[in-house]
């Protein structure tokens, strides 16, 4: 029974904000909770749309967060379709397209991120795709299928996870690839030249083509359909889709207007917040893509866009709002699906933070963990066809200790527990 003593709002139809809601009505909040997504779908989670959906494995029901009736029986209010124009932090109230102007005691932004998009000609054909949304997904799905039916050709602009995601949903439908990488090898400011290569003969195995060192620079089409790309080193490839898979970028506007203080681009971006997810405003939260937190843990200010971050992110900022005592300090963890390979990463080690990488395993059979360390301490560990490690793993990240490189190797010897 909703008493409406309280309004708590969010902004963001998406796992964080539908995640966060749950967690509202779990801890015995009964104010009121209004969820607003500028989608008309109900909340979703995002990895299905690159992977099992986009496969064509998995329906498209299976990607909601709660089933549509839950919100009715939890007494969440939604808005869906509606954008969230304006915050007026002084009366507290933010206002929606529609004109409707909703007041709040606690404000929670998990307004997500959007797709960089390619600024060159030839972007406005039909056949040029971004994947973000489910709609995204949708639409993509379909072209996929039609490719692998006609022999057609999909050129991917990026070789990080998406890219490569959808590289491999493309090669299962039978559609031609082509990856244009301007790094030497897919995932290079993730995993590093060390990693990067195996996810190179991985997808080269199953007749995806790189491209390395280029960039896209103009998309050619005839009669607004497209027909091929060209590469800033005179290279042309047939395409008759393409998708941009350059990254993405936090939905800071609606923040930034109301004058939150927002993240160095060093740091990633987005709204800038404390380790209980609270922003600039006593009263106002973020969670999810767009949080940029101060990590208790990692000693720094980080933005996380993986699903286990909006998991745990929204439900976390929930419990702050209603005055616990809050610390987010999660690991940072993504899986991906790969053909035959999945994998599990743990930790944050972006390029220049480590000295040295250990292989655990066979990477030539791609069943390893690598283990990426600084001065011996394990900054982050990747499980490629190796299960139930994720714990230990993320121990040792905690923990903080210096390890021995060759125990580490030594997949005859049990993973190091980190003292106690």
């Amino acid at each position: 029974m909703v008493d409406g003593h309280q309004t708590f709002v969010i902004v963001g139809g998406g796992l964080a904000g539908a995640k966060a809601a749950e967690t509202l009505r779990s801890e015995g909040f009964t104010g009121r909770v209004i969820l607003i997504g500028d989608e008309r779908d109900h909340p979703y989670e995002r990895p299905p749309l690159s992977k099992g959906y986009l496969q064509g494995k998995e329906d498209r029901d299976s990607v909601f967060v709660h089933e549509p009736g839950w919100y009715a029986q939890a007494d969440v209010e939604l808005h869906l379709g509606q954008m969230v124009v304006a915050i007026d932090r002084a009366a507290k109230s933010v206002r929606l397209g529609d004109g409707t102007v909703l007041t709040y005691d606690k404000l929670l932004l998990a307004t997500g991120a959007e797709p960089r998009r390619l600024t060159i000609p030839g972007t406005g054909l039909a056949g040029v795709h971004h994947l973000r949304r489910l709609a995204h997904a949708d639409r993509l799905r379909q072209t996929l299928a039609a490719l692998g039916r006609d022999n057609g050709h999909l050129v991917i602009a990026g070789a990080g996870w998406i890219g490569l995601e959808v590289a491999a949903a493309a090669r299962g439908y039978g559609a031609e690839v082509t990856v244009v990488e301007p790094e030497p090898c897919p995932l290079h400011q993730v995993v590093g030249p060390e990693l990067g290569q195996i996810f190179a003969d991985l997808h080269g195995g199953h007749g995806v083509r790189f491209h390395f060192g280029a960039r896209l620079t103009e998309i050619t089409g005839q009669d607004g359909m497209v027909l091929a790309v060209r590469t800033d080193d005179g290279e042309e490839h047939p395409a008759h889709a393409v998708l941009a898979a350059v990254g993405a970028a936090p939905r800071t506007a609606l923040a930034e207007a109301a004058g939150l203080t927002l993240a160095d681009r060093e740091y990633g971006g987005g709204i800038a917040v404390d380790a209980s997810l609270r922003t600039s405003d006593p009263d106002i939260y973020a969670a999810g893509d767009v949080a940029a937190a101060d990590h208790p843990l990692l000693g720094t200010r980080l933005r996380v866009e993986h699903w286990a971050n909006a998991l745990n992110g929204g439900p976390a900022a929930a419990r702050a709002m209603l005055g616990q005592e809050v610390s987010y300090d999660r690991v940072p963890y993504f899986f991906s699906d790969q053909y035959d390979v999945g994998l599990e990463y743990s930790g944050w080690a972006p390029a220049g933070s480590y000295d040295q990488v250990v292989i655990r395993g066979d990477a030539g059979k791609r069943e390893f963990i690598a283990f990426w360390l600084k001065e011996g301490r394990v900054l982050a560990g990747m499980n490629v066809n190796v299960w139930d490690v994720t714990g230990p793993i993320q121990a040792l990240i905690r923990s903080g200790v210096p390890v021995s490189p060759d125990t580490l190797g030594d997949p005859t010897t049990p993973l190091p527990a980190p003292p106690s």
